[in-house]
């Protein structure tokens, strides 16, 4: 596998650590670590960081080293307000344009979300989630779209690593939140799957405005 190979996928395997909060902020990114972990060379980790850094997902420290960019308050609000503008305009064209395949895909990432999550396999359902709102984006099938979510580095409202999202309760409800817009995309039933989106964004603003 060529160099430019490993490197991307570095940056999408830390990418995706990053985003499904995996690695929770502030914490250092070590390049050996890395390396062994995804299994390439340290070049290929230390392209991938700079590549992070670039796109201000990693800061560099005071000392050197890579570390995970904090997120503000100021930062939830302004995701918030992103995903509102992207994700409910994507639903608006994925309810006319979404397949029966790409509704069984959002409802295998739904029972996968839940197996996840009642295992007690947190990380595994933080990907899901992540997955879950990528996927809605796709049924868009507006690649335009899809690239400025992607370039975004969109990361969702959990809570830090090591702790289950805020509860189990929390767990729940984004389960039935998913499913719900799922059901109401394969009705057609546009108002229905705004407005649940639009609720499932203001309960993870608000949780995320209290673990901060």
């Amino acid at each position: 596998m060529k160099v430019d190979s490993l490197a991307l996928k570095a940056y999408n395997e830390i990418r995706k650590a990053i985003l499904s909060q995996q690695v929770a902020p502030n914490t250092r990114l070590i390049e050996d670590d890395w390396a062994v972990k995804i299994e390439v060379s340290r070049m290929a980790i230390r392209e991938a960081l700079n590549r992070l850094l670039g796109e201000g997902i990693v800061v560099v420290g005071k000392k050197g080293g890579y570390f995970v960019k904090p997120t503000t308050l100021d930062d939830i609000k302004l995701i918030r307000e992103l995903r509102e503008i992207l994700e409910v305009g994507a639903i608006k064209l994925a309810v006319i344009k979404i397949t029966p395949d790409q509704i069984k895909q959002l409802e295998q990432i739904c029972d996968d979300f839940t197996m996840m999550h009642k295992q007690g396999y947190f990380r595994g359902a933080c990907e899901a989630d992540v997955k879950f709102h990528e996927t809605l984006i796709k049924c868009s099938d507006n690649e335009k779209l899809l690239h400025i979510y992607k370039t975004s580095h969109i990361p969702l409202f959990h809570d830090k690593l090591g702790k289950s999202l805020i509860a189990t309760n929390d767990y729940d409800l984004t389960d039935l939140e998913h499913r719900k817009i799922v059901e109401a995309l394969n009705s057609k039933n546009i108002e229905l799957a705004e407005s649940t989106l639009l609720a499932h964004f203001q309960r993870g603003y608000e949780t995320a405005l209290n673990i901060n």
